[in-house]
């Protein structure tokens, strides 16, 4: 939602279909990132790698986090979208 309020509140992107299109996009990108972190500081610890991640021997880990990321934004878009739309134009400063 904050990715959502910058682009509504700097009309950086007209049309609600690109705003949606970009706020799940940018999610994403930052699941992805987070995903190299925890990736990066495995390489980083060698042996210790298993116990850091906490995978659990569960190789579609990463996958799976960056699905549940794709879900909630798509879930948060769609049950608050309204309600965030309310609050920016109750507060005269957007549209």
């Amino acid at each position: 939602m904050i990715a959502r309020e910058i682009i509504l509140r700097k009309n950086i992107i007209n049309g609600r279909i690109w705003q949606s299109f970009f706020t799940i996009s940018f999610c994403l990108a930052l699941s992805a990132f987070y995903e190299l972190i925890e990736w990066w500081v495995a390489l980083a610890g060698g042996d210790n790698a298993e116990a850091f991640l906490g995978t659990q021997g569960y190789v579609w880990d990463t996958q799976s986090d960056m699905g549940a990321a794709l879900l909630g934004a798509i879930i948060a878009l769609v049950t608050l979208s309204k309600i965030h739309d309310r609050q920016i134009n109750h507060t005269g400063r957007c549209r």
